[in-house]
């Protein structure tokens, strides 16, 4: 139950890019996503108060705790930065990259107070094929200059500040939960996109003004994203942080394909390949492990 929820995480995910970017389109980037974290806030602030759930904790907590509604909010600026010097199939194959670096390390030395996942040799399986998608993704990288340079360093660290925001989010529901985990995450995260939209330049919050879309779906974002971070909450005590990354991977990519079809957008044949590869690894490898669960368990019954 759990790889499928981390699964349907990563398709939450893909349909939340589109709508951020339509509303980005309205509002510009620091104001959609102002917008994106209040419409969450207010999801999430309804959702608890209807399910009763206490949204801070009784108890005092390191205050790292807390620092994972911040760190949300550097994939996507690293990402808007690097979109226009080098491809999407490369930025999608290098944050991945980030990922499963940061995964492995967090699995084999339970960083954060998380549980320690020894390596495996079956999931020797799993990282070839996820190797080999990425490499093939990374096939479509272009650009030698400093800024795209630039780009390919803070993508990839984005992938790896995903792993660790998700993680501290994750030890912070173990004691509120994870649909209030959600709300504290991206109201911490409020004051430090406002903070940006002041002080970057070319922005201004006068774009707030501006007149709604009538294409209110557009809004929905927020939505998506307390609903995406609450799934991750819950699956990330309960599988693997590397298999969770591949997992979220494919679901989000497969989504972005079905929706650039649907759009009518450009499709990418090199990233329908390497997230295929990777797929296909990821299920060898639970159909792998699986039959070995069901092995042991008939060896020790026998005995």
């Amino acid at each position: 139950m759990y790889n499928f929820l981390a699964l349907i995480s990563g398709a939450i995910i893909g349909f939340m890019i589109l709508l951020n970017g339509e509303l980005a389109q309205v509002y510009g980037m620091y104001n959609a996503t102002l917008i994106f974290h209040v419409v969450a806030v207010a999801f999430t602030l309804i959702v608890c108060k209807i399910g009763k759930k206490k949204i801070f904790p009784s108890v005092k907590l390191p205050l790292w705790f807390y620092l994972g509604g911040i760190l949300m909010v550097f994939p996507t600026l690293f990402e808007n930065f690097a979109f226009g010097k080098i491809s999407m199939t490369c930025i999608m194959a290098l944050s991945l990259f980030g990922q499963t670096i940061a995964a492995f390390l967090f699995d084999r030395f339970g960083w954060l107070g998380m549980e320690k996942h020894p390596f495996k040799k079956t999931s020797l399986i799993g990282v070839i094929f996820s190797l080999t998608g990425i490499g093939i993704m990374l096939s479509d990288l272009r650009g030698e200059d400093n800024l795209a340079i630039l780009a390919i360093m803070l993508v990839f660290a984005s992938g790896a500040t995903i792993v660790v925001y998700r993680t501290m989010n994750a030890r912070l529901s173990e004691h509120i939960g994870s649909m209030p985990t959600s709300f504290v995450s991206h109201l911490i995260g409020i004051p430090f996109i406002l903070l940006l939209a002041v002080i970057m330049p070319g922005t201004s919050i006068a774009g707030l003004l501006s007149r709604p879309s009538p294409s209110f779906w557009i809004y929905l974002g927020g939505v998506g994203g307390a609903i995406a971070i609450f799934l991750l909450n819950v699956t990330v005590p309960k599988v693997s942080a590397f298999r969770l990354t591949l997992l979220n991977f494919v679901g989000k990519v497969f989504v972005g394909i079905l929706l650039d079809l649907i759009l009518e957008n450009s499709f990418s044949a090199i990233t329908f390949y390497g997230g295929l590869i990777i797929a296909a690894g990821i299920f060898l490898n639970i159909i792998i492990e699986h039959y070995q669960g069901r092995q042991q368990v008939a060896s020790e019954t026998s005995k």
